[in-house]
């Protein structure tokens, strides 16, 4: 009960900010309102002082002065057209994560508290902060060992911050659910989970580090791609150290056609590093705004601030290539088969009329000029067809969807005449090709025999557990029949591995022939 009147009140004060500066609705909207709603708003913003921001950014000034939380949960809201409409959504792609740093002395009492040392034990030197925002804020500093290196230090107190508006955005998701059936198709409650299981790897800097070293290894053969190299030893759990980036922000066109960069290929080199990291690999960097990204002097991209990353299962990437390659080849029966395979639009539907839905879609878009063809928004017209098929919400889908809007913002700031589909070609056609030609069928069934043989040797095991157990009783005949199982089953997975075995020998061959 505490608890309850604690979130109601939290969403109250909340609620009151939002609806002083017009949060929910335009000042020429809420004539449309019953009265009782008018009533209830108008109570709100009672006793108020009127804000001093222009209409444009009331929206995003409400949400930086509710706090971190807020902040976070706007940009996620940045997504979600089909919650809070196109214009909202629109409006908070320009909310930025940027707060006023906190004091040194505070850094240096979490770098003590966090490392065992002084910053003056552990650097040379240690610089003002260069960059502040909501979870963290960064230095510049020099290691004992001469290195420069930046330290990201975690904000004093976020994390209870965090905990207490996370408890009330799950009550407000709750009860939404509770009253709305539209609300339970839109699953707000997974998308606050979604919100909380982010949170929680970016309010412990060594899941960051993690991250990064993760996906540097998926990385490592990337073409004009590379990340940060962590400095393990000065990172814990509320402090993160890594290289420090010499770089060209890739925000500074001037600068990078003053040093000679190919703009195209780094637009082309910004889209498909980002599809191969969600498609090939299934984890990627969700925030790869152009603060974060740096073009070195070899003219390699460098990503940043691994705080937001993504995952996508197995079954997930390959809905995401089948679709996207589905609109390529304008094949739009495949394209709507696959997202009824993939079990997320109920088969109580029709797929020719989803398949008709998805080329009102997509043939619009296939007219239009190389500069005006848009592969994010597709995907966010996408999401919003679906509700009108009852198509379950994918959370993790929808932080895929926020990614590439911002991915491809920047890659047309290099190139105005980016080509989305000729760039995407060749990433998601490769692997494609790889996952459903011959190979890797090849390769699927290899697993399958192997997972086959490990099974089939486990059965004895199980077998003797559930005897020990008491739970069943065993006469010498029956005995002498597992001993006869067990001996086929290891000839089975012997068998298995031989398969698997000569099927690797058959890849081989295939990839040097």
């Amino acid at each position: 009960m505490i608890s309850m009147v604690k979130n109601i009140w939290r969403l109250a004060r909340a609620g009151r900010t939002m609806a002083r500066y017009d949060f929910f609705l335009q000042p020429d909207q809420v004539f449309d309102l019953p009265w009782f709603a008018r009533a209830l708003l108008k109570t709100a913003k009672f006793g108020a002082a009127p804000p001093t921001v222009d209409s444009g950014s009331r929206v995003t000034a409400a949400l930086s002065l509710l706090g971190p939380s807020y902040i976070k949960l706007g940009q996620f809201l940045s997504t979600r057209p089909d919650v809070i409409g196109a214009k909202r959504a629109f409006e908070l792609k320009s909310l930025q994560d940027r707060l006023p740093p906190f004091s040194m002395a505070e850094a240096r009492d979490i770098i003590h508290a966090n490392l065992g040392q002084s910053v003056e034990e552990l650097f040379t030197e240690f610089g003002e902060p260069v960059a502040a925002a909501s979870i963290a804020q960064v230095h510049k500093a020099m290691t004992k060992d001469g290195e420069q290196v930046a330290v990201k230090i975690l904000r004093p107190g976020v994390e209870k911050r965090f905990a207490d508006d996370l408890s009330s955005f799950f009550f407000a998701a709750r009860m939404m659910e509770r009253f709305s059936r539209e609300a339970r198709r839109l699953r707000p409650v997974a998308a606050v989970e979604m919100l909380e299981h982010s949170m929680k790897l970016e309010l412990d800097l060594r899941m960051e580090a993690s991250a990064i070293s993760e996906m540097a290894k998926a990385t490592a053969d990337d073409p004009n791609f590379r990340l940060p190299a962590v400095n393990w030893p000065l990172t814990a759990r509320q402090v993160l150290t890594t290289e420090w980036i010499e770089g060209t922000p890739i925000s500074d066109i001037a600068a990078l056609r003053a040093k000679g960069f190919d703009l195209k290929a780094l637009g082309d080199n910004i889209i498909q590093s980002f599809l191969r990291h969600a498609i090939r690999d299934g984890f990627f960097h969700a925030d790869m705004h152009q603060g974060n990204l740096f073009v070195d002097a070899n003219g390699h991209l460098v990503v940043v601030d691994f705080g937001i990353m993504g995952r996508l299962s197995e079954g997930d990437r390959l809905f995401l290539a089948e679709i996207l390659f589905g609109f390529i080849t304008r094949d739009y029966m495949r394209v709507s088969q696959v997202h009824f395979d993939a079990g997320y639009v109920p088969r109580d539907q029709d797929v020719a009329d989803f398949a008709q839905a998805l080329r009102a879609i997509g043939e619009p878009i296939m007219g239009l000029a190389a500069n005006e063809i848009s592969m994010a928004r597709l995907l966010t017209q996408l999401f919003e067809v679906t509700g009108q098929f009852n198509m379950v919400t994918q959370p993790q889908l929808l932080l895929l969807q926020k990614t590439m809007v911002v991915v491809e913002g920047v890659a047309r700031t290099l190139n105005p005449e980016l080509n989305m589909w000729v760039t995407a070609e060749p990433v998601v056609r490769s692997w494609i090709e790889r996952k459903l030609g011959p190979i890797g069928k090849l390769e699927g069934a290899v697993q399958s025999a192997a997972s086959l043989g490990r099974l089939a040797s486990m059965l004895p095991d199980v077998v003797t557990e559930i005897v020990q157990s008491g739970s069943i009783k065993l006469d010498s005949d029956t005995t002498n029949r597992i001993a006869i199982a067990h001996h086929h089953a290891n000839r089975f997975q012997r068998y298995a591995l031989m398969a698997g075995a000569a099927a690797l020998v058959a890849i081989a061959l295939k990839l040097v022939l």
